[in-house]
């Protein structure tokens, strides 16, 4: 096909280079150090993604002796109220201690005691499976083994569409974001590993980018699945955490475990609950909040651990942050609030729906990490099924030649762009534009929900995605890419709209409390919401699916 874009030809495309991304390259080269594997990431992938640095866990591993797989799954059950498809969450504890013997032998540091065993914690309803981990390089660790194994990374890129073949993936048109430049990728299989949608919700601080997740993840590889016919679920899963104020930055599991205290304003003690996020939340909108963490009656050897753990390996921004507030955890305490809503696969349960093999309803489509559903698999989620897909992808890519994208579908998005790059006359920034999004999604799509407040989030994107079209200010490839960000952002703003608006219930409290339908209804609703695209971006249509359940014998 003659074009007049750069082009990159490949065997395996993989769509965002974070903890998924980074594992999916590696396993495909792993498999086939002579195929061709290209990694395109809207950061830079050595410090990209949720994981942009280090991290003190792998939450979820079967550790022989200490729990198995199939405790997982009812484990998990329970987390997830009944709304899991159980063989993706047992082929991912299958795999989890395996994987983790992997991390082991590249460096990554899991302490042990004296006798040998891991520091394994209790955080899932039933079983301990989060293994202590304290590696502040993990993300470097995981960039460098990718490059050495012969993928090429190709940064400050953002992939725009995916182009099909009828059913089929061939390959997807993606955009410089410095420079605004378009390329073409040809694919022979994808992999979609471009994180959740961090940027959804509005933080209290009014900050567009102080969000909980990586803030360059806007629902990107939920988009592309989604226009490229791929069916999503659990967009009603509207997650609010419940950590530290303004920065939003986790510290409940890495104090708890270590004996701090946690108070509500009323100095009444929580800590001995098993707090979760969700009571936490929940505590606080019962108007006896913020929660509080105590750490100055501890050991002095206790809070420089926990300073360790936190300012090397989990957030290094936090030793900043914590200074400029004047906060010493010798003496003073840390202040908790709820914070942006997001959408999220690893923490909670949208994404694109996948089987045991990390196939999505569209051939030659794969996906992983905080894209995919595997409910709530965190972090051992997006490293197992990282590589499940990179082995399902190379399989595939192994039988079928390149198929050339569709002439009409880029002649059809050169026409969007351009008229976008026409709008440098709009009155409205796509800063003031994005803010002003986020905040009408906090109004009517942040819990609780009912029936009126999400019937004006789906009458705001629709005239939020006009809008964006005939007000907005595009006076740079930056805006331009921000533009794109935004138009994400609104797709998934009326897809979560649409979804909890079809589940006339409650479930997973606070995340899905409908007002008008306060109860959790397992007679009528215990099934999956699945979205595809109709005829036009605003035409959802929704089905139902049920539960799959593990067969016996399994």
């Amino acid at each position: 096909m003659r074009s007049p874009y750069p082009q990159i030809n490949c065997d395996v495309l993989i769509i965002g280079g974070g903890s998924a991304g980074a594992m999916a390259a590696i396993r495909a080269k792993e498999l086939d150090p002579r195929q061709t594997v290209v990694v395109l990431e809207k950061g830079d992938a050595k410090y990209s993604g949720c994981i942009a640095r280090g991290m003190d866990a792998l939450n979820i591993v079967a550790v022989p002796g200490v729990a198995t797989p199939e405790l997982y799954v009812e484990s998990n059950r329970l987390a997830c109220e009944g709304i899991m498809d159980e063989p993706v969450n047992f082929r991912m504890a299958q795999r989890s201690w395996a994987l983790m013997q992997k991390l082991v032998s590249w460096g990554v540091c899991f302490p042990v005691d004296e006798k040998g065993n891991y520091d394994i914690l209790q955080v899932h309803p039933k079983g301990r499976f989060c293994v202590t981990m304290k590696e502040p390089e993990l993300k470097t660790i995981l960039a460098k083994k990718m490059v050495d194994l012969g993928a090429r990374v190709v940064n400050r890129s953002m992939a725009l569409e995916l182009f099909t073949d009828g059913n089929r993936v061939c390959g997807a048109l993606a955009m410089n974001v410095r420079t605004g430049e378009l390329f073409i990728l040809h694919a022979k299989s994808v992999i979609l590993a471009a994180g959740g949608t961090a940027r959804f919700g509005l933080p209290n601080n009014g900050y567009l980018y102080g969000v909980y997740d990586f803030p360059g993840n806007t629902g990107d590889g939920y988009c592309l699945a989604y226009r490229a016919g791929a069916e999503l679920s659990g967009f009603e899963y509207t997650l609010v955490y419940y950590i530290v104020k303004d920065i939003n930055a986790p510290l409940l599991y890495i104090t708890l475990t270590r004996g701090c205290h946690l108070v509500n304003a009323f100095d009444e003690r929580r800590d001995k609950d098993h707090p979760s996020i969700r009571t936490m939340f929940l505590e606080h909108l019962d108007e006896k909040g913020p929660m509080r963490i105590k750490l100055k009656h501890l050991p002095e050897e206790t809070i420089r651990e926990i300073e360790s753990l936190l300012f090397t390996t989990e957030r290094p921004s936090c030793e900043r942050f914590y200074k400029g507030r004047g906060i010493d955890f010798r003496t003073g305490e840390i202040e908790l609030w709820p914070t942006e809503v997001f959408l999220c696969g690893g923490h909670g349960l949208t994404g694109v729906r996948v089987n045991e093999a990390a196939e999505t309803s569209v051939q030659g489509l794969y996906a992983a990490g905080d894209t995919s559903l595997v409910a709530r698999g965190h972090l051992s989620g997006a490293f197992v099924f990282g590589e499940i897909a990179a082995e399902s992808a190379t399989e595939f890519a192994a039988g079928g030649g390149r198929t050339d994208p569709d002439p009409q579908q880029i002649k059809a998005f050169e026409d969007k762009r351009r008229g976008r790059l026409s709008q440098t006359s709009g009155a409205v920034s796509i800063e003031e534009f994005e803010y002003k999004v986020r905040r009408l999604i906090n109004d009517y799509i942040r819990p609780p929900k009912n029936e009126y407040k999400l019937n004006r989030a789906l009458w705001w994107m629709d005239r939020f995605r006009q809008e964006l079209c005939e007000l907005v200010r595009i006076g740079d490839a930056h805006d331009l890419f921000k533009a794109y960000e935004v138009e994400n952002i609104i797709e998934c703003a009326t897809l979560s709209a649409v979804a909890s608006l079809e589940r006339k219930e409650s479930r997973w409290l606070p995340w899905h409390y409908r007002s008008d339908f306060p109860q959790t209804n397992n007679q009528d609703w215990l099934k999956h919401i699945v979205l595809t695209q109709g005829e036009t971006p605003g035409d959802v249509r929704v089905t139902h699916k049920d539960i799959i359940r593990m067969q016996k014998g399994n």
